[in-house]
């Protein structure tokens, strides 16, 4: 017998994509149409409808099961369709077609402020939860005391929370849907706004409700540590179809196998390049021998290229580079602040005029240990004001062609290996 707590079969979830028609197509446009011609305007509105829109698939025929306790990574790039997977099993969204079971209470955070009301206080939204997943008002108290502190938030508990900050919204929002005793706990990637120590201490916890108490979790996130360590299992989307199910290491490794460049470079054209109105970014390289590839050798310098377009001029623009291990997280980060910088950059610390331009960072040879890294882009006016973010731009594997391999065979410890400066003396 099986002791699935969600069964989803064949799933699938359709939208309709709407365009704009003409500005000529105005009102007294329509209205001269329909007097002239009744019955041709009525084919032509008929045949304008359909070629205005067009039908999406956000999910196609997606079947998996999840076990009792079992803590689920749901991993993709963007538009996979992981929060609309999500929306349907928190029952917001209806699927278009297919079946789901679910066995147990279910509770979810999938957006900052999901299930809250803002004119309440903090205090008056923990016994609102409470209430719709079923619990008495004796069982909710009896767990007040624990969601207050572990989501830090206790100064502001009798404040509205549309008063909150993005951070305190999801540390009060997690620690009540954590802790109110769901069978099966549901979380977006929206515990990325809170702080790294608060993420931290979340995992934890979620670990510890699946671990300790034979709780379920589905998890989607772009972390791919966050997958490695606390998820037991995998579901990899791509274009609303299921790519892979398995061991969450497993469904680690053929996400980052599906997004493989084979060059060493990815570009973007039109509208299609990220960015806002004012920056968009044109390409981003992996370079490597002087040229784009997608894997480089660890005993040579190693150069990130970015190449960017600004249209709006008088912006004073950095860019940064966040090299990312899957598993263990962020290596390293750098940008071209003047301060930070250890040669000449002639655009730091400058304002930009309008037009393109060629950023270039590289890293010393034998620095990077061997491995699979993954390259965030940014595009900033300051640390906290961003232009441009682009997450998992490019992937790029570092391996050992000579040097260090010659003395030893085995696989060296860590995610980067630099050389250092040693002294040895007989004493």
């Amino acid at each position: 017998m099986s002791n699935a707590v969600i069964t989803v079969e064949n799933i699938s979830k359709r939208y309709i994509l709407g365009h704009k028609r003409s500005k000529d197509d105005g009102f007294r446009h329509l209205v001269e149409d329909a007097v002239r011609a009744p019955l041709r305007w009525l084919r032509n509105r008929r045949e304008e409808r359909a070629a205005s829109s067009e039908e999406y698939w956000a999910l196609k025929d997606v079947s998996f099961e999840v076990k009792q306790g079992e803590v689920v990574g749901i991993v993709g790039r963007n538009g996979a369709g992981k929060s609309t997977l999500l929306k349907i099993l928190s029952r917001i969204t209806e699927p278009t077609s297919g079946r789901i079971t679910i066995e147990g209470r279910v509770a979810s955070l999938l957006e900052v402020g999901t299930g809250f009301h803002p004119e309440l206080t903090g205090r008056e939204n923990i016994f609102l939860n409470g209430a719709i997943l079923g619990m008495s008002r004796v069982e909710i108290r009896r767990k007040f005391d624990e969601i207050v502190a572990f989501s830090e938030v206790e100064q502001f508990l009798d404040t509205p929370v549309n008063r909150y900050s993005s951070g305190m919204y999801v540390r009060l929002a997690f620690a009540v849907a954590a802790h109110l005793e769901p069978e099966i706990l549901i979380v977006d990637e929206v515990l990325a706004v809170g702080d790294a120590q608060f993420q931290k201490k979340c995992m934890g916890k979620m670990g510890e409700i699946s671990k300790q108490e034979g709780r379920t979790v589905l998890f989607v996130s772009h972390n791919m540590g966050a997958v490695s360590n606390i998820c037991t299992a995998g579901l990899l989307l791509h274009k609303g179809q299921k790519l892979y199910s398995g061991t969450a290491s497993h469904t680690v490794e053929a996400y980052l196998s599906s997004g493989a460049t084979t060059t060493g470079e990815v570009s973007w054209t039109g509208a299609e390049r990220p960015g806002t109105d004012r920056v968009k970014i044109n390409s981003v390289k992996v370079i490597g021998d002087g040229e784009a590839k997608a894997t480089v050798s660890i005993d040579r310098p190693i150069s990130f290229e970015v190449d960017f377009e600004v249209f709006v001029g008088g912006l004073d623009l950095s860019v940064s580079l966040h090299v990312v291990h899957p598993s263990a997280g962020e290596v390293l980060s750098t940008a071209n602040f003047p301060s930070a910088l250890l040669g000449h950059d002639e655009w730091a610390g400058r304002t930009f005029p309008a037009g393109r331009y060629r950023s270039v960072c590289t890293l010393p040879p034998n620095f990077l240990n061997e491995g699979i890294f993954l390259l965030n882009v940014a595009v900033m006016k300051s640390v906290r004001d961003t232009e441009v973010f682009v997450r998992e731009a490019i992937q790029f594997t570092a391996q050992e062609t000579g040097g260090m391999r010659k003395e030893y065979t085995g696989h060296w410890i860590g995610v980067v290996r630099p050389r250092l400066e040693w002294a040895t003396a007989k004493v």
